[in-house]
């Protein structure tokens, strides 16, 4: 009963700072991204970052499908030979719940949020601040949204298929960053994963 009440309590803390600091990391971004803009005379630049922002969403929504399908039995085999990035790797997958959460709902809606407001800036350049050209206003809102949905669907599939590969990628990323920053990302005592794993 206790135990359930923890969890409970854990899950409405972690459900909080996530949203709260969804917001102030949204807010800071989107500011900066504007900010950024506004500076900006070329349009291809423009238009760069915002295809960047939207492949950024899709890379971590497929990182948050393939922490959550993935399996821990091959990693071991790599960390038994010391393979560079397997520690990492586990440690992911043991966190699963909440790297998913953070990739999926915190990078992918703020990436989300952000595509939307570069759109609207690039429009009101391409449209000279006019509100009556509708397709233009249309067209730009559809591709947006085409780019962002049809790359999830693929990188989903992506995910399922290379779910082990993508999150020992990541776990070498991960041990690449501790490498050059001196700073350890993973706790070296990693607790058991929970589930199928077990």
């Amino acid at each position: 009963m206790g135990s359930n009440k923890t969890r409970k309590r854990r899950s409405w803390r972690n459900a909080l700072t996530t949203g709260i600091g969804t917001f102030f990391l949204a807010l800071s971004l989107g500011y900066l991204s504007q900010t950024f803009l506004g500076r900006l005379t070329s349009l291809l630049v423009s238009f760069t970052l915002l295809v960047a922002i939207i492949l950024t969403g899709i890379a971590f929504d497929i990182l948050g499908i393939a922490v959550a399908a993935a399996v821990e039995p091959p990693l071991h085999a790599r960390a038994a030979r010391k393979v560079a990035g397997a520690k990492e790797a586990i440690w992911l997958l043991r966190n699963a719940d909440r790297v998913a959460s953070f990739a999926n709902d915190v990078v992918g809606d703020v990436c989300a949020t952000l595509s939307g407001a570069i759109g609207a800036s690039i429009l009101f350049r391409l449209v000279g601040g006019s509100t009556q050209d509708i397709w233009i206003t249309t067209a730009m809102t559809a591709a947006i949204s085409a780019l962002t949905v049809g790359g999830k669907a693929l990188g989903k599939s992506f995910a399922l298929q290379e779910a082990n590969e993508i999150v020992f990628r990541v776990g070498c990323i991960l041990h690449f960053l501790e490498r050059i920053t001196g700073k350890m990302w993973v706790p070296s005592n990693n607790p058991k994963r929970k589930g199928r794993d077990s």
